[in-house]
């Protein structure tokens, strides 16, 4: 995508090509005040447009009020609002996929989740309305199922640095792709299975930024696409409430990591059994997850 600020460039005198190049997101003043300009009524599709490349510039920025109140909500608002052309919609689909590679790191660690928190508004334009193809589709649901399973950077919120919330943001993410109905059984599995790799890994902290909630979401939709039979099902459960390495989860008193493991994993049990209360069918689904949390307790 060309930026905005790139197209500036392109038109100066040669004179002032002999200054500093202003690098990307470095003048969020100005950009704010662009953005600002093509939200008025009358700014043109192409106002947005020749603006998406520099908010995706942003979405690693250190300030919050530029990262998440500027570039994050910019884009969000205009992906729901359908404000962005197709063309570039399908820019953004190619340059956020990138950045859940491990190619591409971020030591700060804002990027990556970002980049999965507006993939998932550009995941959800194809499900309210279809536009890319069984191949994009799938790539993404590949690229999302990756990033969330690989996630190793479990910071939350930070005072005076905002959210990173990697897990939480790949959750959506999977949330947006599993409400798809253009995706089969199969493709939903994989994105719960990277689910599951995130419920309670031996490596995460306590959560307490609601990843387990965030992370529960999708789980709870699934069910509802017929993503898993009863023994598919039981089967889930039963492998994510493992307490392999620990012999058993007795074992977790004994040290931080188990304590840790086992609120995570109780946590999303509980947001797993809240979210089934009051469906017709809930018994059926309820009685693996209360196994595990008795297994657990």
């Amino acid at each position: 995508m060309r930026s905005f600020f790139t197209v500036c460039l392109l038109v100066l005198p040669a004179g002032v090509l002999a200054t500093p190049v202003v690098l990307p997101c470095s003048d969020p003043g100005a950009l704010r005040a662009a953005v600002e300009v093509a939200a008025m009524d009358d700014a043109t599709p192409d106002d947005r447009d020749d603006l998406v490349s520099d908010l995706f510039d942003c979405l690693g920025h250190p300030d919050p009020a530029v990262r998440d109140d500027l570039a994050y909500a910019t884009l969000a608002a205009w992906l729901r609002g359908d404000a962005v052309s197709p063309t570039v919609r399908g820019d953004l689909l190619v340059d956020l996929s990138a950045e859940l590679a491990p190619k591409h790191p971020d030591p700060r660690g804002f990027r990556p989740p970002f980049a999965a928190l507006v993939l998932s508004e550009v995941a959800r334009t194809d499900r309210v309305s279809a536009w890319m193809t069984d191949k994009q589709r799938h790539q993404l649901v590949a690229a999302a199922a990756d990033y969330l399973a690989g996630v190793r950077d479990y910071r939350g919120f930070i005072d005076g640095e905002g959210w990173r919330h990697g897990v939480a943001h790949g959750a959506d993410l999977v949330m947006q792709l599993v409400l798809n109905p253009a995706l089969d059984a199969p493709a939903r599995r994989r994105l719960l299975d990277a689910v599951a790799a995130q419920v309670a890994p031996p490596e995460a902290p306590p959560y307490v930024h609601t990843e387990s909630e965030r992370l529960a979401r999708p789980v709870l939709l699934a069910l509802g696409q017929e993503s898993f039979d009863a023994v598919q099902w039981s089967a889930w459960v039963a492998a994510l409430a493992a307490p392999a390495p620990m012999a058993g989860w007795g074992e977790a008193w004994q040290s931080e990591a188990g304590l840790a493991r086992r609120h995570n994993l109780r946590a999303f049990l509980m947001a797993l059994h809240v979210g089934l209360s009051g469906r017709e069918d809930a018994a059926a689904w309820q009685a693996p997850v209360a196994e595990a949390l008795r297994a657990s307790d």
